[in-house]
């Protein structure tokens, strides 16, 4: 792939800077506005939250050191275009910034899923950006950066992870409260085992919100199996 020459002047990189690496894995895309794609996973280990629902609590703790060198002969062997570095949170490793500009540099199209806790303002320009609010229902809600907004821009995305009808309300107080469908695409997604994208799908309709209803595709195609 040719390097993108519009290279952020926020991070210096460093083949030499290592990351915990809880896994690397090459599925299909199942969340976001890139849902079906062929993409690579990079997961990092640890995170700050504890969401109550949270299907990927094995990233934790569990990882390997990994350069940022290894790490991109590692994913070369797909030879796939969409790289997606998620965790846990990512951004919990400060390193995570300068990852994220190598993989730009490579000429990968790289997204990013975050929590939303932690500072987004210095995330490469180039990276899409896949930002979580936190629901009630997430126990959460308290580590939402809502200054984090300001630094998200088309085609950026914000979810929603929807448990029960109260996410709800509380999620369309919240996009008004912020003009959130004005900023960027706006994803609600229902909470696997607890609600029925149905029914989330009903509540969309019937107040007519400018906003995607997302079902989390690898969770139909495989369940909870780790590294799909």
């Amino acid at each position: 792939m040719q390097p993108d020459t519009q290279r952020s002047s926020l991070v210096t990189t460093d083949v030499s800077t290592e990351l915990r690496i809880n896994e690397i894995f090459y599925s299909i895309q199942g969340e976001s506005t890139k849902v079906g794609l062929p993409t690579i996973f990079i997961r990092l280990t640890g995170c700050p939250l504890r969401c109550r629902y949270c299907d990927t609590a094995y990233a934790f703790h569990s990882g390997e050191k990994m350069t940022i060198d290894s790490i991109i002969q590692s994913i070369s062997q797909y030879r796939a275009r969409h790289v997606t570095v998620t965790g846990g949170e990512p951004l919990a490793q400060k390193s995570c910034l300068e990852l994220l500009s190598r993989l730009c540099d490579e000429g990968f199209d790289v997204s990013l899923e975050t929590s939303g806790a932690l500072d987004i303002s210095h995330v490469d320009q180039r990276v899409m950006k896949i930002m979580d609010i936190k629901t009630p229902s997430s126990t959460e809600e308290s580590k939402n950066r809502y200054e984090n907004i300001k630094c998200l821009h088309h085609p950026d995305q914000i979810k929603f992870v929807i448990c029960n009808r109260h996410d709800y309300d509380w999620t369309k107080q919240k996009l008004l409260e912020y003009n959130l469908t004005d900023i960027c695409e706006v994803l609600l997604s229902p909470e696997h085992e607890a609600i029925s994208a149905a029914d989330l799908a009903d509540w969309i309709l019937e107040d007519r919100l400018a906003v995607r209803l997302q079902v989390q595709l690898h969770k139909y195609l495989w369940g909870n199996t780790p590294g799909r």
